[in-house]
């Protein structure tokens, strides 16, 4: 694992974009922080730049790096989320400008996958992640369902050997307010 972790740390360094495994389906991520990098997504899943994309980041400590108040709230619901779980805050702060929501928020799951925390601690940054498919089209069920064409636009794929969850069930999205009002987007 560590070799495969160390190439796409070092592709997400360098600005460029990987396919890799999630706790929930297969994404296309880059640098969270790197405004150019998460233009290439928007581009590779022909999809405005308007339309949010998540953020995973591998311990819930590091909101406060990316969040500017984290509500109460947000910890009783990590606390009890038993499935994975993107949660949209307000205010973000420290991401790419493109990443965040016209109105100032940010989705961000705490990912729950060996492969991914372990990238994601190595890289010691977010990663987007968004499904794996042209935007309007299904997300894949796999990484065998997932396009050439989607697949030759990124600068790496992690070996298929590493989606040993085989989820691909979406996360839900829960969106919380300045004042820790909660609004479920997606169960």
């Amino acid at each position: 694992m560590e070799d495969v972790v160390k190439t796409a740390v070092k592709v997400l360094r360098e600005g460029g974009v990987i396919l890799y495994p999630t706790d929930t389906i297969w994404g296309i991520g880059c640098d969270a922080t790197n405004k150019e990098a998460v233009a290439k997504i928007y581009r590779i899943k022909q999809r405005e730049d308007s339309k949010s994309m998540l953020t995973l980041i591998d311990n819930p400590n590091r909101l406060f790096q990316y969040v500017e108040h984290v509500p109460e709230i947000a910890w009783e619901i990590l606390d009890v989320a038993d499935k994975p779980l993107t949660i949209i805050y307000p205010k973000a702060k420290n991401l790419a400008a493109n990443l965040i929501a016209s109105d100032g928020s940010v989705g961000i799951r705490v990912v729950n996958h060996d492969f991914c925390r372990r990238l994601i601690s190595v890289f010691s940054k977010p990663i987007v992640s968004t499904s794996a498919n042209i935007s309007g089209e299904p997300s894949p069920k796999n990484f065998y369902s997932i396009s050439e064409e989607i697949k030759s636009a990124v600068d790496y794929i992690v070996p298929p050997e590493y989606d040993y969850l085989g989820n691909s069930i979406p996360s839900g999205i829960i969106k919380l307010g300045v004042n820790g009002e909660v609004n479920v987007i997606r169960e």
